[in-house]
């Protein structure tokens, strides 16, 4: 991606983003999880979003990447969590 990952922005030597180019980044990221416990079928939980994992093209649109633990849901069915998964903290 053009703009690389949220993590290079975030953690890097960049210089830090504009509070506009925030929000927007924001905004994307909740329609993405939107999209993808909502809206999609089945429901799909991503379970490892990190800094990372965000994508960002060249106008800071975000894609989310990296779907390597992510778990199929009926959107019927509660989630229950029995493990962790994903990058610990």
């Amino acid at each position: 991606m053009p703009k690389g990952s949220l993590d290079t922005h975030l953690f890097g030597k960049k210089s830090p983003l504009p509070w506009a180019v925030r929000y927007k980044i924001s905004l994307g990221l909740a329609s993405a999880l939107l999209y993808l416990h909502e809206e999609s079928e089945p429901c799909v939980r991503h379970r490892d979003i990190k800094p990372s994992k965000v994508l960002l093209d060249s106008s800071f649109i975000v894609k989310l990447g990296d779907f390597g633990l992510a778990k199929l849901m009926d959107h019927e069915l509660r989630p229950q969590t029995t493990r962790l998964v994903g990058t610990l903290g």
